[in-house]
This record gives structure tokens, C-alpha cells and sequence, in this order.
């Protein structure tokens, strides 16, 4: 009977460490618009390397983080990444806000983030290439950028999500290097007022996004992330808004993203579900 156990035990340990094997790509992708290798970091489930498509998330990072930064944040993403067969992709965007820049040419992140990013990422892996199976999120900064580019390519994107998201950059002018990419506020307001996203929901109606955003109470965004839900909510645009015990922490992220992932997985169950009946 020891014998037994034991071989039973040593089963139990391999298949333990085998039932996890996402794998993590970190590969260089390269921006013809900026002229540029940009580092992306892939966490690839099982399903995706057996060339089983899978619906992408893409993960954009915060202000001084990187393309490593989501993974750190959220080591269980290899986890997640098997269990609900999803691929996330998570770009380097530096300090860029996720803008095509109107004043330095070779921060040209917009671009590539909805365009050359996601044509590599389609080429070169297991996707869905149908934006019915295409999410973006991303925290603070990467807030910003996500709903940026979902709104300003909702032929890309059929999903967006913001955590703790800088949405209106205008009460923060001194902030963050944005006046690098778009000028000083006070000698181009027109930049910025043309470069926040609340300015941007006339560019959506209701059905166009599906759309979740959250914001810790004691975050320095909680203000701007409610007046963007009020806007949401003028425009009868349906969207998921949670505001919640935390501040503008990793511990709040790690957090948040559970809810972000489990509203993506919804949506693409939900708009597959619905393509397929269509068909």
C-alpha cells in the first residue's frame, strides 16, 4: 500500500505540474510607423499552442511600467490563460498615453497598437481575428489607452475595459510627461481638449462597445471616472461601472483585472455564441 501512495502521490505531482502550461512569449515587434522594434510580452494557453484559435486581450500598462509589468502584477495569468483559453498580449508603451503623438513622430502608439500589433499578433498566433474575440484593457495610464483606441477602432476592438484610468487628462496638465506628446496645456488646449477621452464618446453609440470601467474611492482618478460614467449614462451607452474600497495600488489592479477578464469572457461567449447562430 506505500508503494501504491507513493506512485499515486508522484502521479498527482506531474500531472500538477503539467496541467498549467500557458507558455510566456516575450518577442520584438516591429512598428513600420515609428520605425521600431516595440517588446511584447504573450502569455499563450495550451489550447493556443495546440493552433486551436483563442479571443485575445490586450493589456496595456501604466505610466514608468513595461511590457513585463501585467505579468508581474498578475502572475496568475498563466493560470487564467488556460482556463478560460484566452491569449493576452501586452505591449511596451512606454510613457506614451497610447496617442499617435501630434508632436514627436516616433511615439506613434496608437497605430500601433490598433493596427500593427494586432495584424503581428493575427499572423503570427492562434487568434480569432474578428473583433467579436478582441478585448483591451489596461490600468491608470493604460486605462486611457485602452479606451482610446477601443473608441477611436471600434472595428478592432468589440471590447474595452479601464482600471483606475487617467480619462480626462485636462486637471492633471503637469502630470506625467503628457505636455511631451501633446504640447503644454497652456499654449495648446485645443491638443487637449482633442486628446482626453471623455471627449471622445460622441465618436460610440450604445451596442458599439461592450464597456466596463473601475476606480478605487480613494484614487486621484475616482473624479474623472465618475464624471466619465455620468457622460455614459447621458449618452444611454450601456457599460458596467464599479467603484470600490482601494487607491491606485497593484493590490487594486490584481483585483480588478478578475473582474475585467470575467467580463470579457462573457462578452466573447456571448458574440461568438451569437456569430455562430447567425451562420
Amino acid at each position: 500500500m506505500k508503494l501504491k501512495a507513493i506512485l499515486l502521490c508522484s502521479l498527482f505531482c506531474l500531472f500538477a505540474m503539467t496541467a498549467q502550461s500557458a507558455r510566456v512569449d516575450t518577442v520584438m515587434v516591429k512598428s513600420p510607423s515609428m520605425n521600431k522594434d516595440v517588446k511584447v510580452v504573450y502569455v499563450l494557453p495550451d489550447k493556443a499552442l495546440d493552433k486551436k484559435v483563442c479571443p485575445v486581450v490586450y493589456l496595456l500598462h501604466g505610466y514608468s511600467g513595461n511590457a513585463q509589468s501585467w505579468v508581474a502584477l498578475k502572475p496568475e495569468l498563466l493560470q487564467i490563460a488556460d482556463e478560460k483559453g484566452l491569449i493576452f498580449v501586452c505591449p511596451d508603451g512606454k510613457n506614451s498615453w497610447y496617442w499617435d503623438s501630434p508632436k514627436d513622430s516616433s511615439y506613434r502608439y496608437e497605430t500601433f497598437i490598433s493596427s500593427e500589433l494586432v495584424e503581428y499578433t493575427d499572423q503570427h498566433y492562434a487568434t480569432i481575428a474578428d473583433r467579436k474575440a478582441r478585448a483591451i484593457s489596461g490600468l491608470s495610464m493604460g486605462g486611457h489607452g485602452a479606451l482610446w483606441n477601443a473608441i477611436r477602432h471600434k472595428d478592432v476592438f468589440g471590447a474595452v475595459g479601464s482600471m483606475s484610468g487617467g480619462v480626462d487628462i485636462r486637471p492633471f496638465p503637469k502630470n506625467w510627461e503628457m505636455s511631451r506628446q501633446l504640447g503644454e496645456l497652456a499654449t495648446h488646449p485645443e491638443v487637449w481638449e482633442s486628446h482626453t477621452v471623455v471627449n471622445q464618446l460622441d465618436k460610440i453609440e450604445n451596442g458599439d462597445l461592450a464597456i466596463i470601467v473601475d476606480c478605487g474611492e480613494a484614487d486621484f482618478f475616482l473624479e474623472v471616472n465618475k464624471d466619465l460614467h455620468e457622460r455614459l449614462l447621458k449618452r444611454k451607452i450601456d457599460h458596467d461601472f464599479i467603484s470600490r474600497p482601494g487607491g491606485h495600488t497593484g493590490s487594486y489592479w490584481n483585483n480588478s483585472i478578475d473582474y475585467h477578464i470575467l467580463f470579457f469572457d462573457k462578452f466573447f461567449q456571448k458574440s461568438l455564441f451569437t456569430k455562430l447562430i447567425i451562420r
